[in-house]
């Protein structure tokens, strides 16, 4: 089982980026999938969730409006593309699938 988190980064406060979470070694499909963040000095806070087949997601209230959560199952990967970035959304991000995690992925919100 193996999950390559990308898409980290440095971007100003109002701007975007889309992280990516690319799975193998299991039937991707079969299983819903997280989203999850941890700052510094910070509770772990669950970010996004989606079913296995995409139809529903559900979003901590914090970035509701701003972050969506998608997947391609033909692809094993599942997105988090998020808006309107805020300083207080610095934290690296894990995708969760089937209790397995990835790497986490540093995203930094400045100027």
């Amino acid at each position: 089982v193996q999950l390559v988190e990308s898409g980290g980064g440095l971007v100003q406060p109002g701007g975007s980026l889309r992280l990516s979470c690319a799975a193998s070694g299991f039937s991707f499909s079969s299983y819903g999938t997280r989203w999850y963040r941890q700052a510094p000095g910070k509770e772990r806070e669950l970010v996004a969730g989606i079913t296995s087949a995409g139809g529903s997601t559900n979003y901590a209230d914090s970035v509701k409006g701003r972050f969506t959560i998608s997947r391609d199952n033909a692809k094993n990967t599942v997105y988090l593309h998020m808006n309107s970035l805020k300083p207080e959304d610095t934290a690296v991000y894990y995708c969760v699938i089937n209790n397995y995690w990835g790497q986490g992925t540093q995203v930094t919100v400045s100027s």
